[in-house]
């Protein structure tokens, strides 16, 4: 829903400022992404709320994927300002790459998984009222439009997080869940850490893939996630009715 694309702008943002993706200033980064998905996330519900109807999901995802191009033309904008050396470090990151990290970029990534991950598994019986649609969930105590924005910032900060350290490698997000909804059934008690383990198996794996078979000449993980998800993508869509 243009989250990626919003913490990726937050991230150029930071180089623009910064110059540097490396050191004690790396700190900052989650920082930045998160002000930049933020900021998309605001866009997307000002824009997709309705005052009879709330947040409707499939709203959301439709202005969610037209915000995301604004953003990411405003990316590719700032991007052009760089100097040569800083543009090329930036986009190898942004097409989603962990190669060369450091401790510092662990750092900085690791107290947002250690507060947003138990947040996000604790709202698991909320979202699975939620899937049984809005008036049943209300109907059981679910407070719908305030749990829904209170979701729609965990996934914020998540996905802002992780673009800060691994860039926008958008099709763990949708392949990820699929496969683990076809493991373990759709309640988020059990889908929610299926989808994260089997995230991290494909991000590690495309990682081994593009540094072991295609050297010398590595390939981001992001290229190789795209290379594999985009089929399987195509695939549900013609499976699903």
């Amino acid at each position: 829903i243009g989250l990626n694309a919003g913490a990726a702008f937050g991230l150029i943002v930071f180089v623009t400022y910064f110059h540097a993706l490396e050191g004690n200033p790396s700190l900052l980064i989650p920082l930045f992404t998160f002000g930049g998905g933020l900021l998309a996330a605001a866009v997307i519900v000002l824009l997709a709320y309705d005052r009879q109807e709330g947040l409707v999901p499939i709203r959301l995802i439709l202005v969610g994927i037209a915000v995301a191009a604004g953003f990411s033309a405003l990316t590719l904008f700032l991007s052009l300002k760089l100097d040569e050396d800083t543009y090329t470090f930036a986009s190898r990151w942004l097409v989603g790459n962990v190669w060369g990290r450091d401790w510092i970029h662990v750092l900085a990534l690791l107290p947002w998984i250690v507060c947003l991950v138990p947040l996000t598994l604790m709202q698991s019986s909320t979202l699975n009222a939620l899937t049984l649609g809005d008036a049943v969930a209300s109907s059981v105590g679910v407070r719908v439009q305030r749990q829904r924005l209170l979701l729609l910032t965990l996934a914020v900060g998540l996905a802002s997080a992780s673009v800060s350290m691994t860039g926008g490698i958008g099709f763990i997000g949708l392949v990820a869940p699929h496969l683990a909804r076809r493991l373990v059934g759709s309640l988020h008690q059990y889908f929610l850490p299926v989808s994260a383990l089997l995230g991290l198996l494909i991000l590690v794996s495309a990682d081994t893939i593009g540094r072991s078979i295609f050297a010398p000449n590595a390939i981001p993980a992001g290229v190789v996630v795209a290379f594999i998800g985009a089929p399987y993508f195509l695939y549900l869509l013609t499976k699903t009715k």
